[in-house]
């Protein structure tokens, strides 16, 4: 007769770390080995990048009277106020019309370069700083959409934002490539990065300590892609990058789903919103009221009004929610868009709008960005093989030659003929 001890009978537990550690070897892996997100983290890339380029375009004849030597907030104002906040703008640098001219067609062109994905560690960099630099200048010049520029652009120079749809993915794919343009780029922003920290106009140790570190890092990687292509300390630095992207992407998911949850809660607290009249006040207001008959045809109903002002909080609650769940998290996704949409058209925010839905961007399914890649890279090539027409001169074109009909006797019948 055998007897058994506690410890001959197996315990229900005994896999359970070898199981825990594989999943966390896994997860490791699956974050350090790959740039998660590549579609959405380059939608929102050019989301940012159009919708600030297309601001700066709008406001280009006023662009004095909003940020130059011409605002109402005058230099010696915004000296004070950027003395008190330590807030960064190269504008302080120098109140010349030039130095301002210089810095806004800048940001135009780093705007454009950023979109298209060129030279994206640099662009990206001239971007966040034409973005900082224009909006701490004046800081009143905003509808709420410039707060999230101004974060984005920020999280957008920690990010490979231009794995894919982007001059910089479509370089990197072209075998045998000899890149030559790298090392005058980071010669020349060397030498001006050094320039203003001789001359005392980049005073913030903060942001200097970080603008040099950038172009430490961005000069080192492409020592590294130039002279060692392969190899542990290639791997090493890939590995860093790949998780410096996935953690500043969480962080955007997270900011996105701050800003909903913040409003959505705050807005419950509010007696309008929980009456369900608060949309109606802002669509009196003749400033966000630029399609007067079609505002008054919705505030006159109040059905319509309740509908909005309940539909805005529920979304805006219901969406960190909604995570959980991928076909609810569409659902809202398309819900939050057209909310944003409706802004743009009915309280004449289209700036605020098109931020709001770039950030969106980075929830939308992978399946449905490339659908969108592949439905406008058809587009783009049915532009692009559009034949010229020919010109009147132009000789006509000779006609085909002829081609003998065989006699009935020699013709073959198709293969399906004997088909049932």
């Amino acid at each position: 007769m055998t007897t058994t001890t506690p410890h001959d009978v197996p315990s229900p537990f005994a896999g359970l770390g070898k199981k825990f550690d594989a999943a966390l070897g896994r997860g490791i892996g699956h974050i350090t080995r790959r740039a998660l997100g590549p579609h959405q983290t380059a939608i929102v890339r050019i989301g940012f990048a159009a919708t600030w380029l297309v601001f700066l375009l709008r406001e280009w004849p006023h662009r004095a009277e909003l940020y130059g030597p011409d605002s109402p907030w005058s230099w010696e104002m915004a000296q004070r106020l950027l003395a008190d906040n330590g807030a960064f703008t190269v504008l302080m640098w120098s109140d010349s019309t030039l130095w301002f001219e210089l810095v806004y067609h800048v940001a135009i062109l780093a705007s454009v370069g950023l979109l298209l994905g060129w030279r994206t560690r640099l662009t990206s960099v001239l971007f966040m700083l034409g973005v900082l630099s224009l909006q701490n200048r004046s800081i009143f010049m905003g509808d709420g959409g410039d707060n999230v520029i101004h974060l984005m652009a920020m999280y957008l120079v920690l990010t490979r934002c231009a794995q894919v749809w982007s001059l910089d993915a479509r370089r990197r794919a072209r075998p045998g490539r000899t890149d030559r343009a790298d090392i005058v780029i980071w010669s020349l922003t060397g030498a001006a990065l050094l320039a203003a920290l001789i001359s005392g106009n980049l005073t913030s140790p903060v942001w200097s300590l970080f603008l040099a570190g950038l172009w430490l890092v961005y000069a080192g990687w492409w020592v590294l892609e130039r002279y060692a292509p392969a190899g542990e300390p290639r791997t090493v630095a890939d590995i860093l990058g790949n998780l410096i992207h996935n953690a500043t992407l969480l962080v955007i998911m997270f900011q996105v789903c701050l800003i909903y949850a913040t409003a959505g809660w705050y807005k419950i607290q509010g007696s309008r919103w929980q009456d369900g009249t608060a949309v109606y006040y802002p669509m009196q207001l003749d400033y966000f009221t630029p399609w007067p008959a079609l505002t008054d045809a919705l505030s006159n109903s109040g059905l319509v009004v309740m509908a909005l002002s309940y539909g805005t909080v529920f979304v805006q609650v219901a969406f960190l929610f909604a995570l959980l769940n991928r076909r609810a998290k569409n659902v809202l996704l398309v819900l939050m868009i057209g909310e944003h949409i409706g802004i743009a058209v009915l309280m004449g925010l289209p700036f605020f709008s098109l931020a709001m839905i770039a950030m969106d961007a980075v929830f939308l399914p992978t399946a449905f960005l490339l659908w969108l890649g592949s439905r406008t890279v058809r587009v783009r090539d049915r532009l692009l093989r559009r034949r010229p027409p020919a010109p009147a001169d132009a000789p006509p074109a000779p006609a085909p030659a002829a081609v003998p009909i065989p006699p009935q006797s020699e013709r073959t019948a198709p293969a399906w003929a004997d088909r049932p």
